[in-house]
């Protein structure tokens, strides 16, 4: 099992079966190697060494003969840990900091942790090559944030002032998704001095990330950090905690159902985290979920992308009214097949939907618990976060789908042309209307929708009381709007005369039969929505409102 390695005399070196494979943890001149590091060590001042994989006794008796300040060091490997007996010696040792963790995010946490506990010192990694061998993924992970850390001097560079200046600098955590665009537009017209991180891989401990972030914050020097629906941010904490230790403010802004996002995550609320959600109705829950700073900040609309005067000359997309959505039939049965294995949920999931559509509550859990307690025992009994929020995202969408089908049905009379998937044909067949591909939300629709004469919405039905883009994109470019009644909607738009609305499906055919014969009610009303959407609703005022309250929390 165990031998000491015959090759070089002046080696200590053991070799360890780890069940998979039998490894020598120094190799050749291993154990010199490990004493010069351990003398080039001594030389620095004011580092903490962290050693990767504990070795073998003699590696830590020349280590600790050496340097008597604290030491980390990280070994996961149980039967390696047995066959050495480093733990039984070492474990208890005041000052060696262990990190045993399984899950490389949960010990870069840790880590960071003790580096704060000591004065936030940078690391001095001292690794044992064949850990990377052993674990590549996870060795590799650890070793990489070490030395980015190590490399950019973070905790002693980053001792500056916040807020000194008139508009604050943003540290924008980019992505593909859609907004980040807008908010990249809206800072360049606004004069917002940012900084664009992309966020290729979410881990925060990949070694891309970790590098571009600590370099982003020494160089650019952001008075925060903004993403949206906590992209980058890591389900264990470990950037909420380093954000927090460095007193850095972090802004998010929802603009989805935050739920549905926040589940996954343990340990977000810090006092340096600040909330902006899409939907009034959050705030009050994520109040609840521990976050101090929730404010309201709804969507709005690039009003240099959305304008009127665009129209396309398309006569396709000449109609009416029109539609633009997703008929939610393949989105579904994606859900299903990812849950198809739990009969029992499945059995009643479209009894869940309606019933959550019909419903003012806003998350599906709480739903099955209070009215479905059958199945929210099914649903406790799910492997895991992953499998449970598939289901809430599946009955959600069910819901939507059901809704969307029962208000679109009621436009068919008037020959709409319907843009979306092709779950619209299965829905309605081939009958009097038009259907057209999906169109893209950036060159297509601003042209699209000054081509009806009535741009029909419904909202998705996790939205009880919040609006969708399309209530501000259609306004922007001087079109009619006709959507369905969301109660927040009176905060944003005057009833009647900046926006018209259905409060119950029943009412959406006499609503289109009666702006369709008023030209000049549509203009008017269309017109009054335009100088509103200009007025309050751009992505200037938004990042401006967000910039303005970071900046009187934090400064």
């Amino acid at each position: 099992m165990n031998s000491t390695n015959p090759t070089n005399a002046t080696d200590f070196d053991i070799v360890v079966d780890t069940g998979e494979q039998k490894v020598c943890l120094l190799g050749p001149y291993g154990f010199k190697r490990m004493e010069e590091e351990v003398r080039q060590l001594v030389k620095q001042k004011q580092v903490l060494p962290v050693l990767v994989g504990s070795g073998t006794k003699e590696i830590l008796h020349t280590i600790l003969e050496s340097w008597s300040g604290p030491v980390a060091i990280v070994d996961k490997e149980e039967k390696i840990l047995v066959q050495t007996k480093v733990f039984e010696e070492f474990g208890q040792k005041k000052n060696i900091f262990w990190v045993r963790e399984h899950n490389a995010s949960r010990a870069l946490k840790k880590l960071t942790a003790w580096q704060m506990d000591h004065g936030g010192l940078p690391f001095y990694p001292l690794i044992i090559p064949a850990y990377l061998r052993i674990d590549p993924k996870y060795y590799k992970q650890v070793v990489s944030f070490l030395k980015a850390s190590q490399q950019f001097n973070f905790w002693e560079r980053v001792r500056y002032k916040k807020f000194a200046n008139d508009q604050p600098r943003l540290l924008l955590i980019t992505s593909k998704y859609f907004l980040m665009g807008e908010v990249i537009a809206a800072c360049k017209r606004l004069g917002i001095p940012h900084y664009l991180l992309q966020l290729e891989d979410q881990k925060l401990g990949c070694e891309k990330f970790v590098k571009d972030f600590l370099q982003a914050v020494v160089e650019f020097k952001p008075d925060f950090v903004f993403t949206i629906n906590h992209l980058g941010v890591d389900r264990e904490g470990i950037l909420v905690e380093l954000l927090e230790r460095l007193e850095l403010p972090l802004a998010s802004w929802f603009v989805d159902n935050p739920h549905l996002i926040l589940y996954m995550y343990n340990n977000l609320t810090s006092p340096w985290t600040t909330i902006f959600t899409w939907d009034a109705d959050n705030i009050e829950e994520l109040k609840r979920k521990g976050f101090e700073r929730v404010y309201y900040l709804p969507l709005a609309s690039d009003i240099f992308r959305f304008r009127p005067g665009i129209a396309s000359k398309d006569n396709r997309w000449q109609s009416d009214i029109s539609f633009v959505g997703n008929s939610m039939v393949a989105k579904v049965r994606s859900k299903l097949k990812k849950i198809a294995s739990f009969q029992g949920l499945l059995n009643g999931y479209h009894k869940v939907a309606r019933a959550f559509l019909e419903s003012k509550k806003r998350s599906v859990n709480l739903l099955l618990k209070l009215e479905f307690p059958h199945l929210y025992k099914e649903w406790q009994r799910l492997p895991d976060i992953e499998k449970k929020l598939e289901f809430e995202a599946m009955v959600t969408w069910e819901a939507t789908r059901i809704y969307r089908k029962l208000c679109v049905k009621e436009i068919l009379p008037f020959s709409p042309l319907i843009v979306g998937d092709k779950g619209w044909q299965e829905t309605f067949g081939s009958n009097d209307w038009q259907w057209h591909p999906e169109l893209n939300y950036y060159h297509d629709l601003p042209q699209f929708y000054p081509c009806s004469k009535i741009n029909f919405n419904c909202t998705s039905a996790q939205m009880k009381g919040a609006v969708n883009q399309r209530v501000f994109d259609v306004p922007a470019t001087g079109s009619f709007l006709l959507t369905d009644y969301r109660y927040q909607i009176e905060d944003l738009f005057v009833p009647e005369k900046e926006v018209v609305f259905y409060r119950d499906v029943g009412e959406i055919g006499e609503m289109v039969r009666f702006y369709l014969a008023r030209p000049e009610k549509r203009e008017k009303i269309a017109r009054a929505a335009y100088l509103r959407v200009k007025k309050d609703h751009t992505y200037e005022k938004r990042i401006q409102f967000l910039c303005d309250k970071m900046k009187e929390i934090y400064k």
